[in-house]
């Protein structure tokens, strides 16, 4: 009996399900979590569950890994969607928690909460007291930065577990995997790094696509999956990758990169790759507003302002209309004036302060709010800028007693940064004449 036929005579199940870990040394990828020794694989081996945040991009294993602790610890596992739920399904996870909770046959209850950024404030705080009395153990799973989408009492409460996008090797073990199930045929290697680079380090959207190529494949009754093939089932949701399967960070990185070297042309090549390729075009402004304070800073302060109003059109027109104006901020940046001075001064300003002790605040610098202050001095001395000529008081100390000038910030000769170059010129040999 052939693969196909085998296939069809089991009762069906989705690949994606057939495929699901079910020990923790099934898992694929996440090894910086899950290998011996690290921090996840203790927390399992603990025998005591704690509150967790898993945050990473879509189909990494954060729903895998949640079952995998619910039944390392035997423990009942109760889903939420955030997508789909709100307070009335925490109320049922309460019950049921409690109802598991107490008698001879006394069980754990792991609440595992999908999309939690999804919940609002409230929702969100409804679990906290139940956390904190032990009723059940939280596990929230979520694709934004938990620092700004999650509650800060929750995340106090909760260790945060960052999950990485699964490496090629990781997604080519996928594949071997569903081939071994008898629900596909072999499929040669280009194609295989064809579904690889597509996949762009989500298992999910590789099991998907493979169950596409399966029912296909089964129809047409092939021996082998070709490239060739590959491209005529799965046509323009695999166009981006035609030129050789450049992976999702390997774009965004070459748009940054013709930015930063002044090419308009190669920056809106890439960045309408990017487009091409399905990237949100959110993120997309996010990383330019980047670029204007990393690449351009004060060199062309307008950079900064015109790459948010790029943004905040295409929050009004959105698709496709908006992205015009995203191409224009792409090509300002592109043909801007380049400065990294500022980023340069932050980093070392950040290292100096890391590695140094903590100055205490001059005297004359102290505000002195309360008749007392005055008395032990604070800010006495101190001179009103705007009092003097020019608004400048030269000779006039701002760094703590003892500390040498660091001079972090060193403008380039380029653009208003060659007028600010100017400008501490004077204002330094104004200060040398004060003496």
């Amino acid at each position: 009996m052939s693969a196909q036929g085998r296939h069809a005579s089991q009762g069906y199940a989705p690949l994606a399900e057939r495929l699901r870990p079910r020990t923790l040394g099934e898992v694929i990828g996440q090894q910086h979590l899950l290998g011996e020794g690290m921090a996840l694989r203790l927390a399992f081996e603990s025998g005591q569950p704690h509150s967790c945040i898993l945050w990473g991009p879509p189909g990494v294993g954060k729903t895998t890994i949640a079952r995998l602790m619910a039944d390392a610890f035997d423990a009942q596992f109760i889903t939420i969607s955030a997508v789909l739920g709100g307070v009335k399904d925490i109320r049922e996870a309460v019950e049921r928690a409690e109802a598991v909770r107490g008698g001879l046959h006394a069980q754990r209850t792991i609440v595992f909460v999908d999309e939690v950024h999804r919940f609002n404030k409230s929702q969100q705080d409804a679990f906290l007291p139940h956390v904190e009395s032990g009723l059940f153990t939280f596990i929230g799973a979520t694709t934004e930065n938990p620092s700004f989408e999650v509650n800060s009492a929750l995340l106090s409460r909760a260790a945060v577990y960052v999950l990485q996008p699964l490496a090629e090797d990781d997604l080519k073990q996928i594949v071997s995997k569903a081939i071994a199930t008898g629900s596909l045929p072999t499929i040669e290697s280009e194609a295989v790094d064809r579904l690889v680079a597509y996949a762009d380090g989500d298992a999910r959207r590789l099991l998907n696509t493979l169950e596409t190529l399966s029912v296909a494949a089964r129809s047409e009754q092939l021996e082998a999956l070709t490239d060739a093939w590959l491209l005529k089932v799965l046509g323009e949701r695999l166009r981006r990758y035609d030129k050789g399967g450049e992976q999702f960070y390997d774009t965004i990185s070459a748009l940054h990169k013709s930015v930063r070297g002044s090419d308009p042309d190669a920056a809106l090549y890439w960045f309408v790759r990017m487009l091409d390729g399905g990237a949100d075009p959110r993120y997309l402004a996010r990383r330019l507003i980047r670029m204007a304070s990393e690449d351009i800073g004060l060199a062309d302060p307008r950079a900064l302002r015109l790459t948010l109003d790029a943004s905040e059109v295409y929050e009004r027109l959105g698709s496709p209309e908006g992205e015009l104006a995203l191409a224009e901020c792409v090509v300002y940046l592109a043909v801007a004036p380049k400065s990294n001075a500022v980023y340069k001064a932050f980093n070392e300003a950040k290292a100096f302060v890391k590695k140094d002790g903590t100055r205490p605040v001059p005297m004359h610098l102290r505000n002195a709010p309360t008749q007392l202050m005055k008395d032990l001095d604070y800010g006495k001395g101190y001179r009103y800028a705007h009092d003097e000529e020019g608004g400048f008081a030269p000779g006039e100390r701002y760094l703590p007693e003892g500390m040498p000038p660091p001079s972090f910030y060193r403008p380039v000769p380029r653009g208003l940064e060659i007028r600010i170059a100017d400008k501490l010129e004077e204002l330094k040999r104004l200060n040398n004449q004060k003496g």
